[in-house]
């Protein structure tokens, strides 16, 4: 019987391809995790996977075996072959409503829900709110620039601009510089649910 053995070269592009690999599929999956909004901690609850262990694949210095793979892909609802693909990406992001978390103020009577799929350095913003009736929210300008564009689903809300109250009912939209105090209110005795993106300056021309 004959045995071939690998030169050198042979065994350093094997492992050559093999870091590249790896690399990869670090890469891969922290652009899904921040793109879901999850920290490192709840991945590894998701998963079963150790935060050190996800830490190390992200890194790059640990290639994890199928098993493994397979936890995450699953706690992230993707598919297996997403982690080790290169080039475009996909042309689709999902945030899944049980990942999506509710954010209330202190009063509880005005709840944010981040829409958009990731909670990492974003631009651009999609949020449902909630305004329960005969309620207000002040709101203090955000960064120079920023604008809010906000559509009614459900209920009247009224919007402060500028020291100004505007009405807006079920399916009417408004545009505003979001850059200084504004405020939203309530004046039925129905919930307020709305539609709000807010497109932060460093989006703008």
């Amino acid at each position: 019987m004959r045995i071939a053995l690998a030169t050198a070269g042979e065994t350093q592009l094997v492992e050559d391809v093999a870091a590249e690999i790896t690399a990869v599929v670090g890469e891969n999956l922290r652009r899904l995790r921040t793109r879901q909004g999850l920290s490192l901690e709840r991945l590894a609850k998701a998963s079963g996977v150790s935060r050190a262990m996800l830490g190390q694949i992200e890194l790059g210095r640990s290639a994890p075996t199928i098993n493994v793979l397979w936890k995450i892909a699953r706690s992230l609802d993707v598919p297996l072959t997403v982690f080790v693909s290169q080039g475009t990406e996909s042309d689709i992001s999902i945030l899944r409503v049980h990942r999506s978390k509710w954010v209330n103020n202190p009063s509880g009577r005005f709840s944010t829900r981040l829409l958009s799929p990731t909670e990492t350095v974003c631009r651009e913003e999609l949020a449902e709110v909630r305004l329960s009736p005969k309620s207000i929210e002040e709101e203090d300008g955000h960064a120079a620039g920023t604008t809010e564009y906000v559509v009614v689903i459900k209920g009247t809300l009224e919007i402060r601009t500028n020291k100004t109250w505007h009405q807006l009912d079920k399916g009417d939209t408004a545009q505003f510089a979001a850059d200084r105090p504004h405020a939203y209110r309530n004046p039925g005795l129905e919930e307020a649910i709305f539609f709000m993106i807010k497109i932060h300056p460093a989006l703008r021309n």
